[in-house]
């Protein structure tokens, strides 16, 4: 179940497209996800989760054409994905949404672009880009966790809107109220699909209340006070 965020709450422009996924199910695992207590393994595979179900409700108006087969007890006229999809997580943190998209959308081209945020200044930096000289698309879904400052979203859709994408999706597990009125000042006609929204930015930028730094998160790289783990633990 899906429903269009009330965009005048959030002191959006009028036609901001925001889909907020609502669901018993997905409620449940976001929250195990946002836990402090859930370990990387854990972290992983909800993420996994909740990405399959998001881009579910992402994909819901792409392009189909008819497609006639046989079914075992006759013919059948069916329906086949027209549209061209690349998927573009931003590295590192986007990386684990892309296993379930394919799973999704397993014909999708993969395209990686690195941003990392400068811890001082809280502006994106770009540091990898693997998109080809030509666009060859016809939709970009941006796959990041979540949606804090909205800096190295902002970047990521400049440099796809500049290869040439003119339909571009982003599905992110939480997002920030001031990250979107962020995002859809500089560009509005983007779509974004998440499964919360939350209120507050910390004043290093995270999400409050969030989940923390889904990188490290994913990763295992969050600080460990004088700890040292069995790789098989």
């Amino acid at each position: 179940m899906k429903h269009c965020a009330d965009v005048a709450s959030l002191g959006l422009p009028p036609h901001s497209k925001v889909v907020v996924a609502t669901h018993p199910v997905l409620a449940h695992k976001l929250t195990k996800l946002r836990d402090a207590k859930t370990d990387a393994n854990l972290f992983r595979h909800l993420l996994r989760e909740i990405t399959f179900y998001l881009g579910y409700e992402a994909t819901s108006d792409l392009a189909v054409i008819p497609k006639s087969i046989t079914t075992p007890l006759g013919p059948h006229q069916g329906a086949e994905l027209a549209s061209v999809v690349a998927l573009v997580p931003i590295l590192r943190a986007g990386l684990g949404m892309v296993e379930p998209m394919l799973d999704l959308l397993p014909n999708a081209r993969v395209h990686h672009i690195g941003m990392y945020r400068n811890k001082n200044s809280l502006l994106p930096v770009q540091y990898y880009n693997k998109l080809p000289h030509d666009c060859n698309v016809d939709v970009a879904i941006i796959l990041e966790p979540v949606i804090a400052t909205a800096g190295t979203i902002i970047a990521t859709v400049a440099v796809l809107h500049a290869w040439g994408v003119n339909q571009i999706k982003i599905i992110s597990s939480i997002a920030s109220k001031n990250g979107l009125k962020e995002l859809f000042a500089k560009h509005p006609g983007v779509e974004v699909i998440v499964a919360a929204i939350d209120e507050t930015l910390s004043e290093e930028g995270y999400i409050v209340p969030g989940l923390g730094d889904a990188g490290d998160r994913q990763f295992d790289t969050v600080a460990h006070t004088g700890v040292k783990r069995k790789l098989n633990e």
